[in-house]
């Protein structure tokens, strides 16, 4: 199992670049080995991360904008940040599961 953690390393905007780290450091913190997949360097990187968000999870308008979790191919979300969400949860034991 591969956490990838999909970012963009020339965002021009503040939160992006803090959401991005919060999720880099959590994930070392807690030891979880994970792959930065940076999005600004490949456009089939980056393709490949909006084809892989359900439709339901994409925004309203735009592209969805990073940080993006993927567990493998399945998406877990950008809900990170949202500490009644879920995907804390899930997330610590999917990445959990993947680490050695």
């Amino acid at each position: 199992m591969v956490i990838r953690v999909f970012v963009a390393s020339s965002s021009g905007s503040v939160a992006i670049k803090k959401r991005q780290q919060d999720v880099v450091r959590f994930l070392e913190a807690n030891r979880i080995e994970f792959e930065e997949v940076d999005i600004t360097m490949s456009e089939e990187k980056r393709q490949w991360m909006y084809k892989n968000i359900p439709e339901d999870r994409q925004p309203a308008q735009g592209n969805p904008l990073p940080p993006q979790i993927f567990s493998d191919d399945r998406y877990c979300g950008e809900g990170f940040f949202d500490m009644s969400h879920p995907i804390w949860a899930m997330l610590r034991n999917v990445c959990l599961l993947a680490s050695p």
